[in-house]
């Protein structure tokens, strides 16, 4: 089954740069492949969005094992700069410019953010972040915009080995760590600990670490856990 499905997205990849990253690029792969349309269809339930889902996707996937070699050195700051920068590496500027026009749709909007959302964890397990509290989703969430941002600059970018996107994400990374570091001063002030604990202490460990949009699955208890 996943065999039949990659083999649908590879096929279909073919068609985006035509078609962009649509359910007519969908169907033609399937053609391509003698696949009916409707097995296409369990396959890439929404098209094209599907379709650039699992694209986005790949990339993480790919990146995960780069991280897990462990060839990241040096500073935190230039670590998460390289991180970012071999994740924009992986992705072509073709796929990543017919993604982007799907998920600019406000029908999209809310798994497009959970796409970056993924690829930032992705980047943050990498790097071996253990947090366990508000910092895991602070983490997150900041590093997502950064990731954004740098993403739709470089999709314009046409400077010798992306030499500008670099820069541009640098002076990114830059400002959360000044950021970050007003925040460190700020709570090295009397009372401010007591404070923070007062306004952010009804945020318990997650479990799981679920990207924004992930409803957890309801499950029915079974015989003799229902009183439980």
């Amino acid at each position: 089954m996943t065999n039949e499905r990659d083999h649908l997205i590879d096929a279909a990849l073919q068609h985006v740069v035509f078609d962009g990253m649509s359910d007519k690029a969908v169907a033609a792969g399937a053609r391509d492949i003698g696949m009916s349309p409707q097995l296409a269809r369990v396959h890439l339930p929404r098209g094209g969005v599907d379709l650039a889902a699992a694209y986005h996707r790949r990339g993480d996937a790919a990146l995960r094992e780069w991280l897990a070699q462990g060839l990241l050195q040096g500073r935190f700051r230039d670590r998460i700069t390289d991180a970012v920068m071999h994740r924009i590496d992986l992705s072509n500027r073709e796929m990543a410019r017919a993604g982007a026009v799907v998920f600019a749709l406000p029908q999209n909007a809310a798994l497009g953010a959970r796409l970056v959302w993924e690829t930032a964890d992705a980047i943050w397990e990498g790097l071996g972040d253990t947090s366990n509290d508000v910092n895991w989703y602070s983490k997150r969430a900041t590093l997502s915009t950064v990731y954004g941002a740098t993403v739709l600059y470089w999709l314009g970018d046409e400077s010798p080995d992306l030499h500008d996107t670099r820069a541009f994400l640098g002076r990114r990374i830059e400002g959360v760590m000044r950021f970050e570091k007003i925040k460190e001063q700020l709570g090295a002030l009397p009372g401010m600990g007591r404070l923070t604990a007062l306004a952010t202490g009804w945020i318990r460990p997650p479990r799981r670490h679920p990207a924004p949009g992930y409803a957890r699955p309801v499950t029915t208890p079974t015989h003799g856990q229902a009183d439980a």
